[in-house]
């Protein structure tokens, strides 16, 4: 694999492709892998100077339906199933034909990408569907995990990863995932959790030694730097970073009406490079959410900096799509997936987004309430709800900012946002101290530093209390479903492993705002990932994958890993195409 980073000189003028992918995300890296492993020659561009986008920062997930490592954990799961899940929680707010074209070729998807290249996944052993309480639902199998990564086996490339979110690493930069958490947390109760937690640690602070932080990759970054390790192997592969594609070109089909696409103008640091294109351009450049007229459009009054996603998607590649015919697909619940978010200005003046994604809100001790204090949604939802759930009710009453709140136990037992569990006093004042923490001796004192009905906490807190003794939440419903349980702490030795009382102070709270985690609403294309025109016709040679494409899911967030899982599956059918097109 070739890497220009500022040399895009590098490239002849009229140099020919036969795919370019724009965008290095979790996608476009699959696009350009598949088309790879099959011999094609690949332009991968990206406009930043790292690859991974949004996926490198996420858990890496990826939701595949019928895959050969569901038999595993669930042999008697099946695509039938699969299908009425989805339909159940779905109907028509996304094309069938398009969430059949994923299922169909899910399985061949996995086959391919494991076969041909260092990308290995593991069945968890219990991951389920997020609306659990449909039919066709499981509770494992689908969702797929990457397995870990040593770094150190990308040398010179291992600095192109984008790095975590510092916030969910540990110790000056390692990486952890669920399983890791659960042996750190048992280490001085478990042998076995001791000697887990001693070999990543000793592990880790070998690497500080040659390295800026860990080389134990996991999670989003494990499936990253596999990608591109795998990538690294393919000598007709070339990764232009720091690059934007400025134009799209289409030119006559020689014996066809109508256009399609034939070169892509480059951008790099004042450099511009004019290139063939054989196949086909895949836009995989992460979606609309840091574009500021699209998302005035379309996520109006959410502030930009409330978005935790990577900063590559600028929506710069949907204008030039746009010019092209192209149209954003229609009918989906929501514009953008959302995760209840929390903020904090770390010491360089940046701001740190924090997604709540399952540690704590849902965690027995805690409770979110709104600005009159009062409950107002089942705190074990979905992330994606409960970020619908806010904005819906703060139509009716204050709730942006809504306030999760906890007792000093349920902190100190599973943290809260950055405050990590078993914070000491020193580390709990830095966080009181800039504000991100929120501290009272009592609900009373907690409410008013708030600045919230102290009353209405106070009758929430009681209720909640009184539920956490019978197990029930006849407001809301938490705990009710398999999904939520799995999220709560059945270890806690309650009747509800999502309940639990709030009852030893100090108490503590911090603000949660409704962050867009990625966009729904995406370009329309056919079964085969073709983007269509304004005639519902497929715009020759352009295609659309990952969060570019209107997401087959119409804007519900079905299970974990369903923007990853499409966005793997619709790059091998896409590169299918685009090559058969190349070669015809």
């Amino acid at each position: 694999m070739q890497v220009l980073s500022q040399n895009l000189q590098a490239i002849p003028e009229q140099d020919s492709y036969d795919l370019v992918v724009i965008g290095a995300g979790g996608a476009g890296m699959s696009a350009a892998l598949y088309a790879a492993i099959d011999g094609a020659k690949v332009l991968l561009v990206e406009s930043t100077e790292h690859v991974g986008g949004t996926t490198a920062w996420s858990a890496g997930t990826t939701w595949v339906p019928g895959s050969h490592h569901a038999a595993k954990v669930n042999p008697q799961d099946n695509l039938a199933e699969a299908k009425r899940y989805l339909d159940n929680a779905i109907g028509e707010r996304s094309d069938p034909a398009l969430r059949q074209a994923f299922l169909d070729h899910g399985k061949a998807a996995v086959e391919q990408i494991e076969a041909h290249s260092e990308l290995r996944y593991r069945p968890y052993p219990k991951h389920p569907d997020y609306i659990s309480d449909l039919g066709g639902s499981t509770l494992s199998g689908r969702a797929l995990e990457p397995l870990p990564f040593d770094g150190r086996l990308l040398g010179d490339l291992f600095p192109l990863i984008r790095p975590p979110i510092p916030e969910f690493t540990v110790l000056g930069g390692m990486m952890v995932d669920r399983t890791d958490i659960n042996h750190l947390l048992a280490m001085t109760k478990s042998l076995a959790s001791f000697k887990h937690s001693a070999r990543i640690i000793l592990r880790h602070l070998k690497d500080r030694l040659s390295h800026s932080r860990g080389t134990r990759l996991v999670m989003g970054n494990a499936l990253t730097a596999r990608l591109l390790y795998s990538l690294s192997k393919h000598d007709k592969v070339t990764l232009a970073l720091n690059t934007t594609v400025e134009h799209i070109h289409q030119n006559a089909q020689v014996g066809q009406t109508g256009q399609a696409v034939d070169r892509v103008t480059l951008l790099q640091n004042g450099q511009r490079r004019t290139v063939k294109v054989r196949g086909g351009v895949v836009l995989a450049s992460g979606g609309f959410n840091r574009n500021p007229e699209l998302r005035a459009r379309l996520l109006p009054g959410i502030p930009l900096d409330w978005c935790p996603a990577a900063p590559g998607h600028t929506g710069q590649a949907h204008e030039l799509a746009a010019s092209l015919g192209a149209h954003y697909g229609q009918g989906a619940l929501s514009n953008s997936f959302w995760a209840p978010v929390s903020r904090r200005q770390r010491p360089d003046g940046s701001t740190a987004v924090f997604p709540h994604f399952v540690m704590d809100r849902a965690k027995p001790g805690f409770l979110t309430v709104n600005q009159a204090g009062e409950r107002f949604l089942n705190e074990s939802t979905s992330y994606h709800l409960f970020g619908l759930g806010m904005q819906a009710a703060h139509q009716q009453s204050p709730s942006i900012p809504a306030y999760l709140v906890c007792d000093s136990a349920a902190l100190q037992r599973y943290g809260v946002g950055m405050v990590r569990p078993g914070a000491s006093a020193g580390l709990l004042k830095t966080f009181l101290d800039d504000g991100y923490l929120t501290q009272g001796a009592t609900l009373d004192e907690l409410a008013a530093r708030l600045g919230i009905n102290a009353q209405g906490l106070k009758s929430s807190v009681e209720k909640i209390n009184a539920y956490a003794r019978t197990g029930i939440d006849p407001d809301f419903g938490r705990g009710s479903t398999a999904y939520s349980q799995n999220i709560g702490d059945a270890s806690a030795g309650g009747k509800n492993p999502n309940l639990g009382p709030l009852r030893q102070g100090p108490y503590y709270a911090v603000k949660l705002y409704p962050g867009d985690i990625g966009a729904c609403t995406g370009f329309a294309t056919d079964a085969s990932a073709r983007v269509l025109g304004a005639d519902q016709q497929p715009v020759a040679g352009l295609y659309a994958v990952g969060n570019d494409q209107h997401s087959i899911m119409g804007g519900v967030y079905t299970a974990p890993g369903i923007t990853i899982g499409p966005g793997l599956v619709f790059a091998y059918i896409a590169t299918r195409d685009a090559l058969a097109r190349a070669r015809a």
